[in-house]
């Protein structure tokens, strides 16, 4: 194992760079040359007229002080292309020719389908999960989750106070893709009354009710979390009761977001005005937490000790706490869990 190439890949998030310095540490300590590829799977695609804005040969100088830099110093995009075998076929040439032995690739589910695909073709790769979404199955926790989520609890403690101060309701959206692991972790730390996920089908009335029965027993600045992407499971009722900030009838279909949804609530609460709150892309260029430092530090190393022991097309986790390791293809095909329990004791509460 002469050199290992290193790209990210899909959705920044929080301790990319802290899992890029540790396999430079680790690369380093085998005499193992490092080459980072830029904008994820499109660096290796020939896309850019400059190859110094494709890749970079990386050592510890170079990543010296980005551990706890905010986003990825490598730079990260989506590329559908790569779906198609004749564009992973050049993927899997540029890296010989550019004399790249193994890939060590860090992104979520689409970004461990395509180094799968180049394994296939021959390239050994092993995955570090890293995505805010914490939404693969197979590991108990993704490389920037928990700093997602200690952004989404710190705003919400803060819009608490202010509700309390106000007297009024809050309506709180944050991050998660199809996933509602956000949403229940900042629900359960902040004491959030209801919280929205996607995995659950909802019906707004329950949720008007809810808040009523809290007004009147006298909590007056009830939270409900909800998660982006909630919509599309939402019970039906009748829109044509309901108008947008325009005055137009909402139809079925038409996503709701934070704002849609606190105006919903005012109509059915009695005026009761519910301010929102949109927890955007703070949640992933936050920089990373100790708990997703750490995690990338172990990750790190484990992918490279993996690759120079010769063992590939793996998918690094978290399980009780210890990194693990296991083939990206069953990584994939395991179902994330969703705690029912949970979702049904925070809106009981």
């Amino acid at each position: 194992m002469k050199k290992i190439g290193i790209l990210t890949s899909g959705g920044d998030s929080p301790g990319m760079n802290a899992a890029v310095v540790a396999v430079a540490r680790c690369a380093a300590m085998y005499d193992i040359k490092l080459m980072g590829i830029k904008r994820g799977y499109n660096g290796l695609l020939g896309l850019s007229d400059n190859p110094e804005d494709d890749i970079a040969e990386l050592n510890l100088e170079t990543v010296l002080d980005i551990a706890d830099q905010r986003g990825t110093f490598l730079r990260t995009a989506r590329c559908e292309e790569f779906k198609q075998p004749e564009v992973q076929k050049k993927a899997a040439q540029t890296l010989r020719d550019l004399g790249v032995d193994a890939l060590v690739v860090i992104g979520g589910d689409g970004s461990f389908n395509g180094a799968m695909r180049l394994c296939e073709r021959g390239i050994p790769c092993v995955t570090i999960p890293g995505t805010i979404d914490n939404d693969l199955g197979y590991t108990e926790r993704t490389l920037g989750f928990d700093t997602a989520v200690n952004v989404c609890v710190e705003a919400v403690r803060s819009i608490r106070a202010t509700s309390r101060s106000h007297d009024r309701p809050s309506v709180v959206q944050v991050m998660g893709r199809h996933a509602g692991d956000i949403a229940m972790r900042t629900a359960m730390a902040t004491g959030a009354e209801m919280v929205i996920v996607p995995e659950m089908e909802w019906d707004v009335d329950v949720f008007a009710a809810r808040l009523n029965s809290l007004i009147a027993k006298g909590n007056t600045r009830a939270t409900l979390v909800i998660g982006e992407n909630c919509w599309h499971n939402m019970k039906e009722f009748d829109w044509r009761k309901f108008l947008n900030d325009n005055g137009k009838t909402i139809y079925p279909g038409e996503p709701i977001n934070a704002e849609r949804l606190a105006s919903i609530l005012k109509r059915k609460c009695n005026g009761i005005e519910a301010r929102a709150t949109v927890i955007g892309y703070t949640q992933r260029g936050a920089v990373p937490s100790a708990s997703d430092s750490a995690f990338a530090f172990e990750a790190g190393h484990l992918a490279v000790q993996l690759l120079n022991r010769g063992i590939a097309n793996q998918a690094i986790g978290l399980r009780h706490g210890q990194v693990f390791n296991m083939p990206i293809a069953d990584a994939l095909s395991m179902k994330k869990h969703f705690n029912r329990e949970l979702y049904d004791l925070i809106n009981k509460l």
